[in-house]
């Protein structure tokens, strides 16, 4: 896979926004440091859930983020067939400025490093359920009723490519 770091690519809220496409073993400590700060600051702090973040999973992903001066704003893992689910998997998305649009930018970077990496056709994720909305918006579609994941209402989704 190719490494990618990528400046002025992307813009939010009047921002230049960088790019980052990398697997576990090319993050340095300090991006890895920071990209699981930030997944503990908006799932475990803000979103009060107690779970494990660090799943295993991490070491197989691809971790793919946008970053302002200031650090990651946006981030998501990307998983090859097997390792969450018989599909390619998006998980673990998340943005730390909300109502800008980040949240878009990043999952249609996702979808297309899925498709660059590992040829997805099929890509899966579990959304919470309060932003199915947004997920549909870019073609995935529910294939599960509503469930509990770590006291938050959760349902799986795909997008067939």
């Amino acid at each position: 896979m190719r490494h990618f770091d990528s400046k002025n690519q992307l813009k939010a809220d009047n921002k230049e926004l960088a790019l980052h496409v990398k697997r576990f073993s090319e993050l340095t400590t300090e991006e890895l440091y920071e990209l699981l700060k930030m997944r503990q600051d908006v799932f475990v702090l803000e979103q009060q859930c107690l779970y494990a973040d660090i799943d295993g999973m991490d070491k197989a992903a691809i971790h793919i983020w946008l970053e302002d001066e200031s650090g990651p704003v946006a981030y998501l893992r990307l998983l090859d067939r097997g390792v969450e689910s018989e599909y390619v998997s998006i998980g673990r998305v998340l943005t730390r400025i909300r109502g800008i649009g980040l949240g878009h930018q990043i999952l249609q970077k996702g979808i297309q490093i899925a498709v660059e990496e590992y040829q997805a056709d099929v890509i899966y994720l579990e959304a919470q359920a309060y932003i199915k909305e947004m997920y549909e918006s870019h073609g995935f579609r529910p294939v599960s009723e509503e469930f509990d994941l770590d006291g938050i209402p959760h349902v799986k989704m795909i997008k067939t490519l």
